[in-house]
């Protein structure tokens, strides 16, 4: 992979960057020869990646920050507190240049429109690639909708320097969802009966993440847009598809994370980091050892051999604390080292101590020490299996059927051998009532995993004002992100989103 990421970046290192449909610009990957050869498609095709990977930043902040996962104790300045409080105004407006997902999006669309010229020794090869590239914009394209709602579609890679061509009208989110509904079909009719991984690896898109998109966009479908039954049901025959696809639940928590661990079968899709390479932005989740050597973890023990060189600015939320804050759960210790003041005459604080805590680290991706120096090398996953199951029970839940399977499956395996059903296990209740255990679950699962706005949003708007003590009723339109003056400037055929005024 990293002979194709430098034979990328040596391509692009004489391109200009465009900013999102409003400047002109030549397309980035479009050169003489470049869509001559297989390896030149291969070349492009690792650079979608390395782009893909170089926005892992911004899916998590747009799908949790707005959440009730953060906000809380930081012992050094916090960041985002704007997203945060949902302290969202045109003047604020986060994100301009719809986050650069529509450079990403050129770049796919200059190689669905010439990949398929080129001629390749194994055509077998060649399809899978389509499959990943109509996935990687279905993917693009969902974001987009989730967050701004109408959105300009494009199509085309921007070949040419043509001012008029940049500037598009934002369209209906009906339009935007059958254009993503269109690239998932597209992605499965490429991947044919292929399920195989590229290059055995989980870090390049696959059918089974294109399955696992497929669910989760149908599900929004059906229950925002209007596709009703016919949209839950199609989200619930990919994701029962998934499992037969070399995909499974790891058998603990605590083989889930970790460097030696990501590798595991639960990954579907997963953002890929390497020393040397390139980070994952998780050490603003930490801190510096020099505040956090003289603190103790909630077992007693000194926390004083910690190696780190990260930073504290988002620290969880009291209710977080309150939440995992069960012994029995393996997802308690697996997602935070919990800080505090003293070690209670070596008894630590096996409860939330308030009047004691100093503070948090996150513990899913806290990468390797090596030597001196700790290196955050983590695979981080888009979709895992444990995601594909709890969607699988909301999606049967919205079917009127019983989803306490599903929840217990993920119940079970969080609690291990301390798992009672008669005291953990689900039963079966209203459509509400399933619906919030539901919610329950995946807030404890998926901290810090960029899921907890998305799977609020998805469920509907009611479940997002009852939950984000930012949000009122009547601040609905704050569930859709306005657009900066600065873009409406640029490009004078985009309106703002509903609900903004100046």
């Amino acid at each position: 992979m990293k002979k194709y990421i430098y034979i990328f970046i040596a391509l692009v290192t004489f391109s200009a960057c465009e900013n999102e449909l409003e400047l002109t610009s030549p397309s980035e990957l479009t050169a003489q020869g470049f869509w001559d050869t297989e390896e030149g498609v291969k070349t492009a095709h690792t650079g979608m990646f390395a782009n893909l990977r170089g926005t892992a930043g911004t899916f998590w902040q747009l799908g949790e920050m707005r959440s009730d996962i953060w906000g809380g104790r930081t012992f050094e300045s916090p960041f985002s507190e704007n997203l945060i409080e949902s302290n969202i105004t045109v003047a604020t407006a986060p994100f301009g240049g719809w986050a650069g997902l529509y450079t990403r999006i050129h770049r796919v669309n200059d190689f669905i429109k010439n990949a398929p010229n080129v001629t390749f020794v194994n055509p077998a090869e060649k399809n899978h690639l389509m499959g990943q590239a109509y996935g990687l914009r279905a993917l693009y394209y969902y974001t987009l909708l989730k967050t701004w709602g109408d959105v300009p579609i494009i199509l085309e890679p921007l070949a040419e320097v043509n001012p008029e061509g940049l500037s598009r009208a934002r369209s209906p989110k009906t339009e935007v969802m059958a254009l993503i509904k269109s690239d998932i079909a597209a992605s499965l009719n490429a991947f044919g009966s292929d399920n195989s991984y590229w290059e055995g690896s989980r870090v390049f898109w696959s059918k089974a993440a294109t399955l696992a998109l497929k669910g989760d966009a149908y599900i929004w479908s059906g229950n925002l847009l209007g596709g009703g039954s016919a949209d839950f049901t199609e989200a619930k025959t990919a994701l029962q598809q998934i499992s037969s696809l070399g995909v499974s639940l790891a058998p603990n928590v605590n083989s889930l994370w970790g460097v030696d661990n990501e590798g595991n079968n639960e990954f579907i899709f997963a953002f890929q980091y390497k020393q040397d390479e390139a980070e994952n932005f998780y050490n603003s989740l930490t801190g510096r050892s020099t505040e956090i050597n003289p603190q103790f973890n909630d077992q007693g023990e000194s926390m004083g051999a910690f190696v780190i060189a990260g930073a504290n600015r988002y620290g969880p939320s009291e209710e977080v604390l309150m939440l995992l804050d069960d012994n029995k759960d393996q997802r308690k210790d697996a997602t935070f080292i919990r800080l505090y003041k003293d070690d209670n005459a070596g008894l630590g604080y096996p409860t939330y101590t308030e009047s004691k805590y100093f503070g948090a680290i996150f513990n899913k991706f806290l990468g390797k020490v090596i030597g001196s120096e700790r290196i955050f090398e983590n695979d981080v996953p888009l979709y895992r299996y444990a995601d594909v199951v709890l969607m699988l029970a909301e999606v049967k839940n919205l079917l009127g059927e019983d989803p306490s399977e599903e929840i217990n499956q993920i119940r079970a395996r969080a609690y291990g051998s301390n798992y009672n059903p008669l005291i953990h296990g689900y039963v079966n209740g209203s459509q509400a009532e399933n619906t919030n255990a539901i919610l329950d679950e995946r807030y404890k699962e998926f901290i810090g995993e960029g899921k907890r706005w998305w799977d609020l949003r998805r469920a509907g708007n009611s479940y997002v004002i009852n939950n984000i003590d930012f949000l009122n009723p009547g601040d609905e339109y704050k569930l859709e992100l306005p657009i900066t003056e600065d873009m409406i400037g640029r490009n004078p055929l985009l309106t703002q989103t509903a609900g903004y005024t100046n």
